[in-house]
């Protein structure tokens, strides 16, 4: 009996997902990176002291905590929040961005693709300029959240018009419309309220130097649901890199697939700069990397951008608050020093990495 071929589609959806020796290597990545944020800074803490101070937080222990009472409240109510926050935002990031890439088969495609960063610092600079709000305030992230998504949802409407046939690049079009026209808006804004400019550009930047257990508890459940429902579908990302026609012939619902994986990028990437600012390139960065060392199958790509993501941004967030230490580098500086040549990279290898 002769064996049928596999075509294309079949081999995307039989792709191998993370092997045990990567698994160990990116929990052991986020593991240090956590280490090393919650340790560095202006008081240093061993490792030994965060694990006794953490074993002595957990009731019925009874452990003796080894640091004093301002080394604990600087570890735990100024530096672990600043962490936390710094895992989320990057896991989230990196994982949006190697979504997009899946949905729109585009290797350059990031997180903001749809208007998400232009939405959101809109709606943050209305804030600052009529609101008069600051940066430790609740009105400015649900005003940046607010605005990523409105911006978002008229993306969709303004691509889904251009008909099913061509959704994928009429929403990759739509996306850049909608942020020109935001964009401009913005800078509209920014000119009739010069007074306000320090304070749009610190937000746009991005930055941690504000994190509060309060703006983990808001941003960590839209972080899970939406990071959750991609991984889940992370095989029906292989299957869509092959094709729409080949993706509908397997059984896929390709509009309906598409639809979800955009809200739910969309939803975790609002939440995130809502609470940090716009940071570029995560979504760019690894997800490539994780390419290039370890697979190209979105089994793997997904959730090791996922872990890996989170442990970069909290490395990116170290570098800002003590390469100039006392003062501190916007976070968007520091990933876009990294970020921008590695662009370079994927723009001439990108061929190659479809």
């Amino acid at each position: 009996m002769v064996a049928e071929p596999v075509t294309n589609a079949e081999a995307a959806v039989r792709a191998r997902g993370v092997s045990r020796p990567w698994r160990l290597i990116a929990g052991a990545f986020l593991a240090g990176s956590l280490l090393v944020g919650l340790g560095v800074g202006p008081v240093g803490i061993d490792v030994g002291g965060i694990v006794g101070s953490g074993l002595a937080h957990i009731p019925f222990l009874h452990v003796h905590n080894p640091l004093s009472t301002l080394d604990d409240a600087v570890l735990w109510q100024i530096r672990a929040p600043r962490v936390v926050l710094a895992a989320l935002v990057g896991g989230m990031l990196a994982v949006a961005g190697s979504s997009y890439q899946g949905v729109f088969r585009n290797p350059l495609a990031d997180p903001y693709l749809l208007g998400v960063a232009a939405g959101s610092g809109l709606g943050a600079t209305l804030a600052i300029a009529y609101g008069h709000v600051g940066r430790t305030g609740w009105l400015l992230p649900l005003a940046a959240f607010v605005g990523g998504l409105a911006a978002v949802a008229g993306t969709y409407v303004l691509g889904r018009s251009a008909g099913p046939a061509r959704a994928a690049r009429s929403l990759v079009l739509a996306g850049v419309t909608v942020t020109l026209f935001l964009t401009a808006i913005q800078t509209f804004v920014q000119q009739q309220h010069s007074d306000t400019l320090r304070d749009v550009y610190a937000w746009l930047l991005g930055g941690f130097s504000t994190a509060t257990w309060g703006q983990v508890a808001v941003a960590a459940p839209y972080v899970a649901v939406s990071s959750t429902a991609i991984v889940l579908h992370r095989r029906l990302l292989d299957v869509l890199s092959v094709g729409d026609e080949e993706a509908a012939s397997l059984g896929v619902d390709v509009p309906r697939l598409r639809l979800l994986l955009v809200v739910a990028a969309t939803a975790g990437t609002a939440a995130a700069v809502a609470v940090s600012g716009l940071i570029a390139f995560v979504g760019i960065i690894v997800p490539h990397t994780i390419r290039l060392l370890v697979s190209t199958s979105y089994r793997a790509v997904v959730p090791l951008s996922l872990v890996v993501g989170a442990g970069f941004l909290v490395l990116a967030d170290v570098l800002a608050r003590t390469v100039v230490s006392p003062a501190e580098l916007p976070i968007g500086v520091v990933t876009a020093f990294f970020g921008a040549p590695f662009f370079a990279i994927v723009l001439r290898t990108s061929r190659s990495m479809r």
